[in-house]
């Protein structure tokens, strides 16, 4: 729709999704890039092919944005293995500790982040929208453009990775306060 001023304006409908689902789509691209900023970006960017294909879309907006969302991740992803890494691994957060306060819980976040850091794309993709956006294997299979059987082998072998890396590191930093003490 266009204004008097020429100005184009947004549908109260897409105004309600945006308010209604920016903060679940910003988790979800938080999980699938891992950067709060990109992230930030990602959204800022789905929203906006989004709101220009509204009427298409009008059916099933989440859907559409979470494709946008995978989509974008990919791009980024494709983006970034073309160029050389800037940061080393050997810089992970320190392991998850048996109290928790406040800072315990940021360091959470960033062991979590850490490990999903150590997946490939497309597992963190599953992870994200099987275990956050909370979509079955058919529905994720359909995003991805993918079969279920890889989304189940997707879904499979990260949660390995991530309770063996989660729980190496927990027992590492157990093991250190030990010795210290």
């Amino acid at each position: 729709m266009v204004n008097r001023n020429g100005a184009k304006h947004l549908d109260a409908a897409f105004e309600q999704f945006v308010v209604s689902r920016s903060a679940t789509l910003l988790r979800t691209a938080l999980m699938l890039i891992g950067d709060r900023g990109e992230a930030e970006d990602l959204l800022q960017t789905a929203l906006l092919r989004t709101a220009l294909k509204w009427r298409a879309v009008q059916g099933e907006p989440n859907a559409y944005a979470r494709q946008v969302l995978v989509n974008l991740a990919r791009d980024r992803w494709r983006r970034r293995n073309r160029r050389p890494a800037e940061h080393s691994m050997d810089d992970l957060p320190p392991a998850l500790t048996l109290h928790h306060d406040h800072a315990d819980t940021v360091v959470d976040k960033q062991l979590l982040a850490g490990a999903l850091a150590r997946l490939s794309q497309r597992q963190r993709e599953v992870l994200a929208l099987r275990y956050f956006e909370d979509l079955s294997v058919a529905d994720t299979a359909a995003i991805m453009g993918t079969s279920e059987g890889t989304v189940k082998s997707y879904t499979s072998r990260p949660l390995q990775q991530l309770r063996q890396f989660l729980g190496d590191r927990a027992t590492d930093e157990n093991t250190e306060a030990s010795h210290v003490h």
